[in-house]
């Protein structure tokens, strides 16, 4: 498979966290602090241990906020982060569709959830995407609880055969973990698609011809109090 040069990250961010309140009365959701830092920043530390340094956030919620952090990134020059704003929240799959420009003709686009708390290699899944000829990876992560999230079987070959959102009778353990690597063409089917959720939407799609990379490493959801008090308790852990 060709080796794409230039990458780039749409990183997800402009939720209301409405199950966050009222920390998120005041803050976005993706500046929430976990040890004196916050959430986009260990976001930021994955981001250059790959070498993404070209990162586009979504921003909607108390933007300037988030506009100040992206001002704080571009002023140390180790990235280029762009904002992308929506005054209405189109959705996951609707932000590609608004940014279908973002992504050109050879590139890859790694798309991020900012709000996961993650340890998570993506220089090495972004070699795992370039290692197969399919257009699309979802990194995978063993769940406790297949029934409330997005769950993916996947044959011999890593290739996703089937993918249910919360099912009632989970085929396996494996979660949608959030993050995706996909080949421009890729991006730009999606982009064309004018959906509003990837999940939903537009994932199933693309059965059979999508990878899963599965991580053994820490990826939590932070959309709860006691998901965040369990991120706080295990920092000191993991991000050592």
């Amino acid at each position: 498979m060709t080796q794409s040069k230039i990458k780039k990250v749409l990183l997800l961010a402009g939720g209301l966290g409405t199950r966050l309140k009222p920390l998120t009365d005041s803050t976005p959701k993706c500046l929430i602090q976990i040890a004196g830092r916050p959430m986009l920043d260990y976001w930021f530390d994955r981001f250059e241990q790959a070498e993404l340094f070209d990162v586009r956030i979504n921003n909607h919620h108390i933007p300037q906020q988030v506009r100040d952090y992206i001002e704080d990134r571009n002023e140390a020059r180790a990235f280029h982060v762009s904002e992308t704003y929506e005054s209405i929240l189109l959705g996951s799959a609707g932000t590609v569709h608004a940014n279908r420009d973002y992504v050109n003709e050879n590139e890859l686009c790694v798309i991020v959830y900012a709000d996961n708390l993650s340890d998570v290699d993506l220089a090495a899944l972004v070699e795992f995407h370039q290692s197969h000829d399919d257009p699309f990876t979802r990194m995978l992560f063993h769940t406790p609880y297949p029934t409330k999230c997005g769950i993916a079987t996947l044959d011999d070959e890593a290739r996703i055969t089937n993918f249910v959102e919360k099912p009632q009778h989970p085929t396996s353990d494996l979660a949608n973990g959030g993050i995706y690597v996909l080949d421009a063409k890729a991006y730009h089917e999606i982009a064309d698609m004018n959906a509003f959720d990837l999940g939903f939407d537009v994932l199933p799609k693309f059965i059979g011809r999508m990878r899963g990379w599965v991580w053994n490493g820490y990826h939590r959801d932070i959309g709860t109090h006691e998901s965040l008090d369990h991120a706080k308790n295990d920092i000191a852990q993991v991000f050592v």
